[in-house]
């Protein structure tokens, strides 16, 4: 009889240990499967950041902020589609899992007219402007992450349906089998974008006034 008794509890024992063991094993590749997104998401990142387009990675706000400018002027023009990340426990997330969908526009070299930049602070706004006198603001390596862009565009050689990991004329390549378009030059009359994020190698900004109002851009 206690041959027996020594029998079942090293059984039980074994199959105890196999359980967790087994289960482990389940939630490590619910862990795998879950994380292959985020994986692509900072691969494409870290393919931007290494050909210059972002300075830094950073996490998003979420708030966004409008942008216009009479003209922009531009040499070196990519765009391609994208997904920005706010920080984690964002109150901002709202439903959105911490992540907004945009387009991201590269310019190699820019030069904006009468630029306003604006974000809304709730009752008040946060407001820039710049390049309202002769000296235009000028930027290189300028990217934006945008949710909305309208404005009358003009491009000279323009490309569309390019994949976004073979772009030339801004330096910046984008994830693999993302649909893009690139152009030599693009001029834009009358720009208006909801962005989320922008950067750039140099940034100069003549005659920059900042200060809150009640009207935004």
């Amino acid at each position: 009889m206690a041959e027996n008794r020594e029998s079942g509890s090293t059984s039980e024992v074994s199959e105890m240990a196999e359980e967790p063991a087994r289960r482990g094993r389940v939630r490590a590749r619910r862990a795998a499967i879950m994380a292959v997104p985020a994986t692509l998401v900072a691969a494409g990142l870290a393919v931007l950041t290494a050909e210059g387009a972002l300075g830094v990675q950073f996490a998003i706000s979420g708030m966004p902020f409008t942008v216009t400018a009479t003209e922009l002027n531009g040499t070196g023009f990519e765009q391609f589609g994208g997904l920005d990340h706010m920080a984690e426990g964002s109150p901002n997330a709202g439903d959105t899992g911490g992540q907004v969908l945009v387009i991201t526009s590269a310019i190699k070299n820019a030069t904006l007219t009468k630029l306003c930049q604006s974000v809304d602070l709730g009752g008040t706004n946060l407001l820039i402007t710049a390049g309202s006198g002769a000296e235009k603001v000028s930027a290189s390596d300028l990217t934006t992450d945008s949710t909305e862009l309208s404005g009358d565009a003009a491009f000279n050689n323009i490309e569309i349906g390019n994949d976004a990991s073979t772009l030339t004329k801004a330096g910046v390549k984008g994830p693999i089998g993302v649909f893009s378009q690139q152009a030599d030059t693009v001029r834009i009359a009358n720009l208006r974008q909801t962005n989320y994020a922008t950067t750039a190698g140099v940034f100069k900004l003549p005659g920059l006034k900042l200060g809150f109002s009640s009207k935004g851009c």
